[in-house]
């Protein structure tokens, strides 16, 4: 399988504390072709490891024509509504983030994702006997 050079941006996000208050954090949004259904997003706060979370690419995509996902990720834009942003929400056991990401620098790195890997052509960049013998070994 060919390994191409990975979509990277970076990205200036605001997690929203309150209706008035928002605090300034550092987004890396990562897509490998090797594991081409999800975007790695890296969140960088005060500690010195960032957080990263696993998205879907195709959860991304979706959030940016309306809302989309359930559960721990929830994502929806607010452009309609003359808000150039988009949200996401994260949900784990040490509480809710909701996050307001500019949407046109989502909307560039998944166009920058999909001039690699087009959608609906996923699986075909995934290395199905590699695939197969770690699940093999697994079990």
């Amino acid at each position: 399988m060919e390994s191409l050079k990975p979509v990277v941006q970076g990205v200036a996000v605001q997690l929203v504390i309150s209706r008035t208050y928002t605090l300034s954090m550092g987004l890396s949004l990562r897509y490998e072709t090797t594991d081409p259904y999800v975007v790695r997003a890296a969140f960088f706060t005060d500690t010195d490891e960032p957080v990263e979370w696993v998205l879907g690419r195709d959860l991304l995509a979706d959030g940016l024509r309306g809302s989309a996902g359930c559960g721990d990720v929830r994502v929806w834009s607010a452009v309609g509504r003359g808000d150039q942003a988009m949200y996401i929400v994260l949900g784990s056991p040490a509480g809710t983030a909701l996050l307001e990401v500019p949407v046109e620098d989502v909307k560039s790195f998944l166009e920058n994702t999909e001039a690699v890997v087009p959608r609906g052509t996923e699986s075909g960049h995934i290395d199905w006997d590699l695939e197969l013998a770690n699940l093999f070994a697994k079990g």
